[in-house]
């Protein structure tokens, strides 16, 4: 294995925890550097973790970082993104890609110019859960898919983020917060989506921060809080998803998450994690098993995207969570949004490969 990647983390809120908890276990990555525009939070953070504290500015210009993690708001993704290429380095960001497809495409084109990744999460899909429902779905275990259905709600951030505007705002809501988690799920297991078609309903009742200093302070809502969408599959099956802020309570589990074959079904797990169990209804026999662990990084977690991309970047191959497959699946939401306004389906006019399936027992510095 060559030198690691030397990684600068521009945005330390709440989700950077659990990627610098990642990086002790991932070789191929070496944590430089960290920078915030709340730049007391940035000391902190860097002392916690015994590196630098820089300004955004002088993070994106030091020689010793190779790949930009950018962990700001979605609105900031693309702008941060961008400069960090400029700079000569690698990017891998948040979810989703960016706010749009017309502002995130310029930015994989100027990557490919200068030869420079980009990665984006959902990363959760390189884990041992929607990998190893790959690897039964591409056994013929449950038969060719025809179909296949996914469900998450809740009754809205508000009532634990302490500061969760931006999840109602333009880039946040159900479909973009949650929906990347799922719609890159599908496509890794069906492939890319030809037509979309969708329909989302905003939500009038009054939120209200629930936690922390700004507690009882109400949130303007400007995205739309419950969203369905129906995707036609390049490969032949369909599936639906449907997002919620708007949810109290349900009697049916959730998250849920079913493919759909000719020949039984397969239960995949909750995509926003790792490692959760897959389980498995075929015809024959009648019944439900649980299928042990048969592909996927074990104990993964935040951050072995972007080692995945480290290696590919080492070994000369493609990195699975990439900018291709974010942006098309960031597509996909514009199409919805856009079918939800004009009630027409939308063609898409991206699309992307299935990733390289990641096989059992391998880690970040082996494959």
């Amino acid at each position: 294995m060559g030198e690691p990647l030397r990684v600068g983390v521009i945005g330390v809120g709440n989700i950077s925890a659990q990627y610098f908890a990642s990086f002790p276990r991932l070789p191929g990555l070496r944590l430089v550097a960290v920078a915030d525009m709340n730049e007391q939070r940035a000391r902190e953070v860097a002392a916690e973790q015994g590196v630098q504290a820089l300004t955004v500015d002088e993070l994106l210009a030091v020689p010793d970082v190779d790949v930009v993690l950018n962990l700001t708001i979605p609105a900031a993704h693309v702008e941060v993104g961008t400069r960090a290429l400029r700079a000569g380095k690698h990017v891998f960001a948040e979810k989703p890609l960016g706010l749009s497809v017309d502002e995130a495409r310029p930015m994989l084109e100027l990557a490919a110019s200068l030869g420079l990744r980009v990665g984006s999460a959902p990363d959760t899909v390189l884990g041992t859960g929607v990998q190893t429902a790959r690897q039964v779905l591409d056994a013929g275990t449950v038969g060719a898919p025809v179909s296949a259905n996914a469900v998450w709600s809740a009754p809205g951030h508000e009532r634990w983020h302490p500061a969760p505007a931006f999840f109602y705002q333009p880039g946040g809501g159900p479909l973009l917060d949650m929906g990347p988690y799922y719609l890159t799920a599908l496509v890794t297991l069906l492939g890319p989506v030809t037509r979309v078609s969708g329909v989302g309903r905003r939500s009038t009742r009054e939120r209200a921060i629930a936690t922390g200093p700004s507690s009882g302070t109400t949130i303007p809502i400007d995205i739309d809080t419950t969203v369905t969408a129906v995707l036609e599959h390049a490969s032949g099956p369909f599936s639906t998803l449907t997002v919620s802020f708007d949810r109290w309570a349900t009697k049916a589990p959730m998250p849920l998450f079913e493919l759909y074959g000719e020949t039984g079904t397969i239960a995949v797990p909750d995509p926003n994690r790792f490692d959760d169990p897959v389980e498995v209804f075929e015809s024959a026999s009648g019944e439900w098993r649980t299928v042990e662990p048969s592909g996927g990084y074990a104990e993964a977690a935040r951050g072995y995207g972007l080692a995945d991309l480290a290696r590919a970047v080492e070994t000369d191959r493609p990195h699975r969570a990439s900018g291709d497959l974010a942006l098309h699946v960031l597509e996909i939401m514009d199409a919805v949004a856009a079918s939800s306004s004009t009630g027409r389906a939308v063609d898409l006019s991206t699309t992307t490969s299935r990733p390289d399936a990641v096989p059992a027992g391998v880690t970040p510095s082996t494959w």
